[in-house]
Order: C-alpha cells, then sequence, then structure tokens
C-alpha cells in the first residue's frame, strides 16, 4: 500500500478512487491534485513510481487533509459552544444543528429511543 497524508490507500484501484480513501479528499479534489501533479488518473496505485507519488504528496500538501481538517472543524465546533451560539447549543445537546425536524427522525444524533421509564428494550 502507498502511504499518503498518513492514510494507506488501496493499491489494487484507480489513482483517482484511492486518492479519496484520505479525509477531506473528494473525487474533484482528486481529479485536480492528479493534473497538478501530472499523473493520469487511469492508472493504478500498484503502478505508481516513487517519483510519481512524490509529486502526488507535494500536491496535497497544499490542502487541508486529514488531522489539520479534523482537527481544524473540531476546533470550529469548540468555538460555537463556547460563545453560546444556535448551533453551539444544538451540538453541546447532541440535536440536529441545521435546521432538521426533530419530533419524528435524527435517531443519528440523538441516539437509540429512551422511553420515560427507561426500561423497554
Amino acid at each position: 500500500m502507498a502511504r499518503i497524508s498518513g492514510v494507506d490507500i488501496p493499491r489494487d484501484k484507480r489513482v483517482v478512487v484511492s486518492l479519496t480513501y484520505i479525509y477531506g479528499v473528494g473525487k474533484s479534489l482528486a481529479s485536480d491534485v492528479l493534473a497538478e501533479a501530472g499523473v493520469s488518473e487511469s492508472t493504478r496505485v500498484r503502478d505508481l513510481t516513487e517519483d510519481e507519488l512524490g509529486k502526488i504528496r507535494k500536491a496535497l500538501d497544499n490542502h487541508n487533509v486529514e488531522g489539520d481538517l479534523r482537527r481544524e472543524n473540531s476546533l470550529n465546533i469548540k468555538r460555537l459552544i463556547e460563545i453560546g451560539s444556535y448551533r453551539g447549543i444544538r451540538h453541546r445537546r447532541g440535536l440536529p444543528a441545521r435546521g432538521q425536524k426533530t419530533k419524528n427522525n435524527s435517531r443519528t444524533r440523538k441516539g437509540p429511543r429512551r422511553t420515560v421509564a427507561n426500561k423497554r428494550k
């Protein structure tokens, strides 16, 4: 496996698909990075040379990915919580922060259903 930005990307997939395994890299950014590095999108990761891998790493250094991006996102959420904004309060309570209804749905944010007595399983 090739290691880029601290992530082992799959060897048997095309490079443009493998790069999307890195947090913060989608299809369009992967295509842009490969164009900047001068690498064909259709090549497989196992066929890449060390020189090409170095060019891809260098092109990705210009973008905020993996640990830096995760840290930035968590700091943004912490800032919202500290200033007590509406979105921050929703994050603190574990409720949807973007205006979704909560009467019927939003089980992902609210967690498993709890009854009044908390006895049903």
